[in-house]
């Protein structure tokens, strides 16, 4: 049973950072892919930061050079981050950890959304 359980985020004034963790298990992590989205209220969910499994990393245009996408591997958990810095109002949204068996970038291509998904963790971002 795939579960991914986001925590880090909070409240913080434009320009601070943040760093947003997920613990996933549950699956054979080593095969899938993984990402964050967010969705912001009345916006439709965008994928923010990819990771596949051959490591390959892939960002939003609005974030590049602020976020940073990275896993780390543990015994019977992946642990997927997400650093934020220069953090914007704009940012603000609920953000979600996601997995699939298949590569992000082929599901962002065809326009198909993870199969799973972790239950979200807000982030305010304050001018």
């Amino acid at each position: 049973q795939v579960q991914l359980v986001e925590s880090g985020g909070g409240s913080v004034q434009a320009g601070g950072s943040l760093r947003l963790s997920c613990a996933a298990s549950g699956f054979a992590y080593s095969t899938y892919s993984m990402a964050w989205f967010r969705q912001a209220p009345g916006k439709e969910r965008e994928g923010v930061a990819v990771i596949d499994s051959n490591g390959r990393t892939r960002y939003a245009d609005s974030v590049k050079g602020r976020f940073t996408i990275s896993q780390d591997n543990a015994k019977n958990t992946l642990y997927l981050y997400l650093q934020m810095s220069s953090l914007k109002p704009e940012d603000t949204a609920m953000y979600y950890c996601a997995a699939d068996y298949r590569s992000m970038t082929y599901l962002q291509a065809v326009g198909v959304m993870p199969n799973y998904w972790g239950q979200g963790t807000q982030v305010t971002v304050s001018s």
